[in-house]
């Protein structure tokens, strides 16, 4: 595998990630690969496990230290309506290490993305590095819910009144499969916030 987008630092390469009593680890490692001065892994069920609707759990502790972003996400499966950021993302649960008291539960479609400003979603202060938390997405049609520790952190429901004047695939293309991925990131755009380069 590659590195991801978003100017992140890492090389995505399988021996990262590994599998004991039970408990899938992603780790990162300030070590030169490729062109890159940072390696982690990417595990995707695209192909593999390709969803629509459903309830989806992860339990997941994050890492501490400044410049990772871990994240449990959801792309689909083909660019049913153009790329990114049209045909949709779900992100079930991101982490920056330079804000460690909260996880980010957002959607991204063409007219609700960072880019432009109009990104919908919820921070929600948890402390996720000492112990594993659940979280949950909830898709049904028209409607995602996310959930962490059972709790109810984050509703968004497709509303024509809300949105009459806009298509309803840019603010809900949330109807076509979509694949999972579970990830390490270091740096990037969002990631990038102090971290410590290589010597």
């Amino acid at each position: 595998a590659s590195g991801g987008g978003n100017n992140e630092l890492q090389y995505y390469i399988k021996d990262n990630a590994t599998v004991k009593d039970g408990i899938l680890s992603i780790t990162a490692r300030n070590e030169t690969y490729g062109n890159r001065n940072y390696t982690s892994s990417r595990i995707t069920t695209k192909f593999k496990g390709d969803f629509t609707y459903g309830r989806f759990q992860i339990r997941a502790k994050n890492p501490i230290g400044r410049g990772t972003w871990p994240a449990a996400w959801m792309m689909p499966s083909k660019s049913y309506y153009g790329n990114w950021p049209n045909s949709g993302e779900i992100d079930i649960m991101e982490y920056v290490g330079y804000s460690p008291n909260y996880t980010h539960h957002t959607i991204h479609t063409e007219a609700l993305n960072h880019k432009i400003g109009t990104q919908v979603g919820k921070a929600f202060p948890i402390d996720s590095t000492t112990a594993f938390v659940l979280y949950e997405l909830i898709w049904n049609p028209g409607e995602l819910i996310w959930l962490v520790d059972g709790w109810e952190v984050f509703k968004y429901r497709y509303n024509p009144e809300r949105y009459n004047d806009k298509p309803y695939q840019e603010v809900f293309p949330f109807d076509k499969p979509f694949f999972l991925i579970l990830n390490l990131a270091i740096g990037g755009d969002w990631g990038i916030n102090n971290i410590i380069n290589k010597d």
